[in-house]
């Protein structure tokens, strides 16, 4: 029996499965994917060297089954998988709006349920993920788990109602920072500098201050007011996106992909 076995093999499972080599967490023997694409499937051993199959009953059969398809697709999966899933068996849910309660009735009976939500930067081990169980998950399984999903990026448990907001914080927010990022970049290149060189600007800037705000621990306000010299040019930057709305903004499209969430 294999130890982990993936029922979808796009980018985040892809992701997961590096991440889980590179720290030698398991072996790749230890693992197996299942998608319906053959040549896809190919390219993924190939790259990792772990077992591949177009059968998701085969993936299923493994300790800790990671549910990697899109939620649309959730509840055939469930019904083909029902009848090889077990007591032990060890269900991993990245499905966006998919609760726990859901996920078992689609299986038609109880099961031992992680649910999952990580980001698109786990594509770089800088991942950061919410995590909720059922009540028939061990700690013991439970750590098992965050072992996995802390090889690439932070892993961090939450209760389940508070899985919407996971989905609006990180979830979806990488890409209103790429956003972020691409518009600071068309202000330099307004402003004159090559566009390659204002995207190096723009994302090393946005990757530095985030890391000068986990590791100082200090309050994002306090590090802003850092930099906001009396009559500057940041804190006039800071007036222009008060006046367009900017914090409202994107406090909207956060409620915007909760509600989303709570409703697929």
């Amino acid at each position: 029996m294999k130890k982990v076995g993936f029922i979808g093999a796009g980018n985040m499972a892809t992701a997961i499965i590096g991440g889980i080599l590179k720290k030698g967490i398991l072996k790749p023997q230890e693992m197996i994917a299942s998608r319906r694409s053959a040549d896809k499937l190919q390219a993924l051993t190939q790259q990792y060297g772990i077992a591949v199959t177009t059968d998701n009953t085969e993936a299923a059969g493994a300790q800790i089954v990671v549910l990697a398809v899109k939620p649309q697709f959730l509840a055939g999966v469930l019904a083909e998988i029902a009848d090889v899933v077990t007591d032990q068996t060890i269900l991993v849910s990245l499905a966006a709006g998919k609760t726990m309660e859901w996920i078992a009735n689609g299986l038609g009976r109880s099961a031992k349920i992680i649910r999952c939500m990580p980001n698109t930067p786990a594509l770089v081990l800088e991942g950061c993920t919410g995590v909720c169980r059922n009540g028939l998950v061990t700690d013991e399984e439970l750590e098992q788990v965050m072992t996995l999903l802390g090889s690439f990026g932070t892993a961090s448990v939450v209760s389940e109602n508070l899985m919407d907001a996971v989905v609006g914080v990180s979830g979806s927010s990488p890409a209103f920072v790429f956003m972020f990022i691409e518009a600071l970049a068309d202000g330099a290149v307004a402003a004159g500098m090559p566009r390659v060189q204002a995207y190096e600007f723009a994302a090393q800037t946005v990757l530095g201050s985030a890391k000068l705000l986990l590791e100082t621990g200090k309050h994002p306000g306090e590090l802003k007011d850092m930099v906001c010299s009396p009559g500057g040019t940041t804190i006039e930057g800071v007036k222009t996106l008060e006046e367009c709305g900017f914090r409202a903004a994107v406090m909207d499209a956060v409620e915007a992909c909760v509600n989303k969430s709570r409703n697929l």
